[in-house]
């Protein structure tokens, strides 16, 4: 039998081929081989993650429950505990199943600074999976490979699907997290984005033991290596954002904070492509080619042309693609301490302004809050842009409370005097419906009037319902854009939906009254 690659030591005893970090045009000949998907025009391989789970499934997540470390679990909504003896048996059932498969390994790390990389491995009973690991983190060189330890495992089981009655689990799909064996199992999800989003879960574990803030966010680097974050759920504007021709992307969505500066998690980039435009959106549109990978776009099937714009699968429609496919990237992953730092919402209420300024203390009150609107197809089940709040805009995926990432996120905006941002890349002139998506032009004259330090040299008003800082101009952008109010024809629904919203980010907040000091409280909305 050929070498198992160490798979014995998680339970899987291969009786079929194994393959360990084949290159792209190999793991493509195999996909295509296996049927698992099909060559676009560009040279992307497209394939598809199933008519019910094209997003994430955060309902069918659990963190198994153990001494060492419960009690640094945020138990809840968020962390559904499972009991170690529902894992074991499931995870017997899931080796068992796999051992009888052709199986994928893809074995590379997760973060760019040495210091706090992680050794991570995939194992996968798909090619494309193995394709997608190693377009979308850090790969390993020959001599990174020969010695290469994995600090946790992600066993991805696509193709098995669990019994809710007898596993003692929601439904077929399961997403577990056991860090006593630092093993994530996926099982019933062709999905993609759970593998990344496993990895990513399991990295905001471990990196505040090393004094590290890990954000969901983008990363980028102007001309005289000024860094900015961009914070923000799926679907509000991370990756086309951050991949800015006047500046280097150091990475699109995962990002940690250490004594050192920020570095990027991952290796490649993860976007949201529907309606993907070539004016618009340029870098990203010119990354897809062969060597990234396309989930349930739609091709034509005689020119295998990509028809971006359609939808009928799902609004989630995603690319994977090395970071190193983004011109004038930055790949080595690293960068300085940030000089500003925007936290991106799309307002289905159409009420936030474009741009505000935040206090320090108003930056802790929207970093706890997180509000934005959940976009269609992101997770299964949204069909359309639903208002919600998400603590440090990334809640699905911390394993440990949030003022945990908040007290971090604190001393360093605080040490290193950053400029905190408030964005709105939702609706403007009314609510999800009625307003239209504010234009991308717009958001990027106003991102670049600050990255440039022109906006905070202009005058600020507070806004009279959510207290933010609002310009009173900003060169290059029409005034009236700039206060939400001006661009509603009803302006008593305006009124309306405003104070809708300041009542719901007051209800939100309550569940971190007690931690939050006096100061950070004040600095939410007027109710």
């Amino acid at each position: 039998m050929a070498d198992d690659y160490g798979l014995g030591g998680l339970g899987i005893k291969p009786q079929r081929n194994v393959y360990r970090n084949l290159s792209t045009p190999i793991l493509v000949e195999l996909a295509l081989r296996r049927y698992e998907g099909e060559l676009a025009d560009n040279g992307a391989l497209v394939v598809r993650t199933m008519p019910d789970r094209t997003g994430r499934s955060p309902k069918d997540k659990y963190v198994v429950r153990e001494p060492s470390t419960e009690k640094d679990i945020w138990w809840g909504k968020v962390n559904v505990e499972m009991e170690p003896a529902v894992f074991d048996n499931l995870y017997a059932k899931v080796t068992e199943y796999l051992s009888r498969k052709e199986l994928f390994l893809f074995d590379g790390f997760v973060g760019a600074d040495p210091k706090h990389a992680k050794g991570v491995r995939v194992v996968a009973e798909k090619a494309w999976h193995a394709l997608f690991s190693q377009t979308l983190f850090r790969r390993p060189t020959p001599e990174q490979l020969a010695k290469h330890k994995a600090d946790f495992t992600v066993v991805m089981a696509s193709g098995f699907h669990a019994l809710p009655e007898s596993d003692s689990v929601r439904s077929y799909v399961v997403v577990a997290v056991d860090l006593r064996r630092n093993i994530i199992l996926v099982t019933g999800s062709h999905y993609g984005g759970e593998i990344k989003k496993s990895i990513f879960t399991i990295m905001n574990y471990f990196m505040p033991a090393e004094d590290v803030c890990p954000m969901h966010c983008s990363c980028n680097v102007g001309a005289d290596g000024d860094a900015a974050l961009f914070f923000g759920l799926s679907g509000t504007g991370k990756t086309t954002l951050s991949a800015d021709p006047k500046r280097r992307l150091v990475g699109d969505d995962e990002t940690g904070w250490s004594a050192d500066g920020c570095f990027n998690f991952e290796g490649g980039c993860y976007a949201k492509v529907i309606r993907l435009s070539a004016t618009d959106e340029p870098q990203i549109y010119n990354a897809i080619k062969f060597g990234s990978l396309l989930e349930n776009v739609i091709v034509d099937p005689g020119t295998r042309a990509i028809d971006y714009d359609d939808g009928s699968i799902t609004e989630n429609t995603r690319a994977t693609y090395p970071v190193e496919y983004i011109p004038n990237c930055i790949t080595e992953g690293v960068a300085g301490h940030p000089r500003n730092v925007f936290f991106l919402a799309a307002d289905a209420f159409g009420v936030l302004p474009p741009i505000s300024k935040l206090t320090p203390e108003m930056a802790m009150y929207h970093y706890l809050s997180g509000y934005t609107a959940k976009l269609a197809g992101t997770e299964s089940g949204i069909d359309e842009p639903q208002a919600t709040f998400s603590a440090g805009f990334g809640a699905p995926f911390l394993p440990r409370h949030p003022t945990v990432y908040a007290t971090l996120m604190g001393e360093r905006l605080a040490k290193h005097k950053t400029n905190c941002w408030l964005v709105n890349t939702g609706w403007s002139g009314g609510p999800y419906g009625v307003g239209d998506r504010m234009a991308i032009g717009v958001t990027r004259g106003l991102l670049s009037a600050a990255l440039e330090g022109t906006l905070e040299k202009q005058q600020f008003e507070p806004d009279p319902v959510f207290r933010v800082l609002v310009p009173k101009e900003c060169p290059g952008v029409p005034t009236e854009v700039l206060w939400p109010k001006n661009t509603w024809k009803d302006k008593k629904a305006y009124d309306a939906k405003a104070l809708e919203l300041a009542k719901r980010f007051a209800e939100n907040f309550k569940q971190f009254e007690d931690m939050a000091s006096d100061d950070v409280k004040a600095a939410g909305p007027h109710v």
